[in-house]
């Protein structure tokens, strides 16, 4: 495992404080894409524990027109400039994942707590410069990896910790999409940081860490677009005790996005949407089926993650334990490994 508890500690943290009562964490985001107007939309939903005071980007006309679409008080047309405001509390970096490492560094070594999308860079030794960043300066940072703290994905970890599937012999994950190919597309794009594997893949890659740990070893095909990077992936994950973890991602289908944990005593199957599934069966031998379903998540499922990031923050702490930077440091070197198997590469590396 990866050093993740298998529930939700208490909220008896301290409180954020401003000469007295707790008052609503205050955030930034930086980029101005389709994730961060979703994200900002899902804050709102939030009130009494986040609050969206700025924007970032590097064109004031377009941080303009995100702060006026979500009624934020400050826009800065430069990432310094944003880094630098004084009155916020955590970022959100909304970047394409090849600015992942710049962004997140900058708002580290500005002192910001950090929430970076994921994955947290393009590759091992770009996720290691910020942790250590992060660690040197005491600065919270977690990746944006909300499956690990979707309440459907805490209760199967709590079944599976309880004994109800026995022990976990083999994973099942896949998530695919259609994006036709397009050279300019940032899926399709090795600038960008494009393909399958570490838009889509990250997610199939971080479920099997999640419930089996560091693989062992890891073996991968993929197709190559005519740009170099992955369109169609396949993925093996052996483990020396014996579990497997079969996983798969592609830019030229769309899917159920399914995932299966598999034990000596049971399975459970995510139907659809694993990676933020509202519920899930738990099938145990001897058993009818068990639907497990967990309360609708509010909005478009970001504020999970935003409340974790609340969470630790009130308590003082510079990462959570539920995406504690070791278990993304580990998800990183898979995906390293995989890209090096498949023979993708990077211009930015």
């Amino acid at each position: 495992m990866t050093g993740i508890p298998s529930a939700l500690p208490p909220d008896n943290a301290p409180a954020l404080t401003e000469n007295g009562p707790r008052r609503p964490l205050r955030w930034g985001i930086l980029a101005t894409g389709s994730i961060a107007h979703t994200f900002a939309e899902d804050l709102r939903l939030i009130p009494e524990d986040a609050e969206l005071v700025a924007v970032g980007s590097r064109s004031a006309d377009t941080a303009q027109r995100f702060a006026d679409r979500h009624g934020i008080a400050r826009a800065h047309g430069s990432w310094q400039d944003f880094a630098d405001d004084p009155d916020m509390d955590v970022v959100y970096v909304a970047t394409p994942h090849a600015a992942h490492q710049a962004a997140a560094a900058l708002c580290l070594e500005a002192g910001k707590a950090v929430l970076c999308e994921k994955p947290l860079t393009l590759n091992l030794a770009q996720a290691q410069a910020l942790v250590d960043i992060a660690r040197k300066r005491n600065v919270f940072l977690m990746e944006a990896m909300w499956t690990y703290v979707n309440p459907a994905v805490l209760r199967m970890r709590e079944l599976i910790a309880d004994g109800a599937i026995g022990e976990v012999r083999s994973v099942h994950a896949d998530f695919s999409i259609t994006v036709p190919f397009d050279a300019a597309h940032r899926l399709h794009d090795p600038l960008q940081g494009g393909g399958a594997l570490l838009d889509l893949g990250v997610y199939p890659v971080s479920f099997a860490h999640l419930l089996l740990g560091v693989p062992d070893a890891v073996s991968a095909w993929a197709h190559l677009n005519p740009r170099g990077v992955d369109d169609n992936t396949g993925i093996l994950l052996g483990y020396d005790t014996g579990p497997v973890a079969v996983l798969s991602c592609s830019l030229g289908t769309q899917t159920a996005q399914r995932a299966s944990v598999n034990g000596t005593l049971g399975r459970i199957e995510f139907a659809r949407d694993f990676f933020h599934a509202d519920g899930f069966v738990l099938h145990r031998q001897g058993h009818e089926p068990e639907e497990v379903r967990l309360p609708d998540s509010p909005g478009n499922g970001y504020t999970h993650e935003a409340l974790e990031v609340a969470r630790c923050l009130r308590a003082g702490a510079t990462e959570s334990p539920f995406v504690p930077l070791d278990g993304t440091l580990a998800v990183m070197a898979t995906l390293d490994a995989v890209r090096e198997s498949i023979g993708v590469r990077y211009p930015a590396e």
